[in-house]
């Protein structure tokens, strides 16, 4: 029997790979969002916000499967928690939920406050624990990247990259099959390297110098609040290099291929799909 999924974030980094990673499951996929574009690859697309209990009913109905994503601009987790509690409340049977390596770990965490809601709650939950994306190589700091600079303070620490589309992958498969319930992944790559290492495969791959120039953390804050980010982002940022210079973010674990059956996508592959995209983007701009 096909079922009805609603990924929250529809257009973020996740919920958008997400969305490509249910095409072809027997699934009924709709998209939710604050701003829905209408189009894309989702049979539903609808209007959603957490801090707006008004747009959840639309958003809920008939649904059977859940993934949560906790907007990063969402300082309070009251809503997410209230949003649960109406999931239940309308017979939603699975919830799964986008967390953060070592949430487990660290109780003062908004998403190990959701997570601990959602595991007292009916719903039959599994929780996603990904390391840090290697889209945000390009998504956050992509302006950086164009002038061949990584700009981030993480020291000689490692990171366990692990690639957005491999989560989503992992997501598509605990809401469409059985035997997830229950059950925290932690997610992460296949290997751990240090942004210099980082920077070497970037210039490889992309055929162009890129330098790694490590900033102190107040000089890091700063020039990310002359840009323009807000500050509550620069600080949660600050907070994740610092957690690799300090060595604590360079765990590998098995959990994507153990779930896909397939190694994840390592720093090399995502920058050789970067590449292509941007040749691409160039072709078709006349660049």
């Amino acid at each position: 029997m096909t079922s009805t999924v609603l990924v929250t974030g529809a257009t973020g980094t996740v919920g958008s790979a997400l969305l490509d990673a249910l095409t072809d499951r027997d699934a009924t996929v709709r998209a939710a969002t604050r701003s829905p574009p209408g189009t894309g690859p989702a049979d539903e697309w609808v209007a959603f916000d957490f801090e707006k209990p008004e747009t959840w009913g639309d958003a809920l109905a008939g649904v059977d499967a859940l993934f949560v994503m906790r907007p990063p601009q969402l300082s309070r987790v009251g809503p997410v928690r209230a949003f649960v509690d109406a999931a239940g409340r309308v017979g939603v049977d699975r919830c799964v939920v986008l967390s953060v390596l070592g949430a487990d770990r660290n109780p003062l965490l908004p998403h190990r406050r959701i997570e601990r809601h959602v595991a007292a709650s009916p719903l039959r939950w599994t929780f996603l624990r990904p390391s840090f994306f290697t889209q945000n190589l390009v998504e956050v700091h992509g302006d950086a990247l164009a002038r061949g600079e990584i700009p981030v303070p993480a020291g000689d620490g490692r990171t366990s990259f692990v690639d957005a589309r491999d989560v989503a992958a992992v997501a598509a498969v605990a809401l469409t099959e059985p035997g997830h319930a229950g059950v925290a992944y932690d997610l992460t790559g296949p290997e751990a390297l240090t942004y210099d290492e980082v920077a070497a495969v970037a210039s490889d791959v992309l055929g162009s110098p890129v330098a790694y120039t490590d900033p102190s953390l107040p000089r890091f804050v700063v020039r990310e609040l002359r840009r323009g980010r807000p500050l509550g982002f620069t600080l949660v940022m600050s907070g994740i290099y610092t957690t690799a210079r300090l060595g604590l973010a360079g765990r590998v674990t098995g959990a994507v291929e153990r779930v896909l059956g397939r190694p994840p996508r390592d720093v090399r592959a995502f920058f050789e799909d970067y590449g292509d995209e941007r040749t691409a983007s160039r072709r078709l701009h006349g660049e």
